[in-house]
């Protein structure tokens, strides 16, 4: 978290030393649900550093991830607001969106 306080203040450098440190102390293998927030976390440092490709890398890290993140999650959360305009954003979350069933149920006679 403290790495996207430092992303978020414009401290590029320590932020993604912050975010990925956070990951090297966590590994999956001990926590796997911590590892995956922690991906989350060092995706949403990418993009509030500028660094589009790498946010997005991990953002398909976290997608393809049991315990990732959402398309609630990616559609609402503002830590991902500095992607919105990048059509891979859209992409992604078209790739995540939930399907829609329209089944339609008959009602047996009476």
């Amino acid at each position: 978290m403290l790495g996207v306080i430092d992303a978020i203040l414009g401290r590029k450098d320590e932020a993604i030393l912050e975010a990925t440190r956070a990951i090297d102390l966590q590994p999956a293998s001990q926590d796997a649900l911590e590892w995956v927030s922690l991906i989350n976390n060092l995706a949403v440092v990418y993009a509030w550093t500028n660094e589009p490709d790498l946010a997005f890398r991990e953002l398909r890290v976290s997608t393809q991830t049991p315990g990732g993140v959402t398309y609630g999650q990616l559609k609402a959360d503002y830590g991902f607001d500095p992607l919105r305009k990048d059509p891979r954003f859209d992409e992604l979350l078209a790739q995540m969106r939930p399907a829609i069933s329209c089944a339609v149920t008959r009602m047996p006679p009476t």
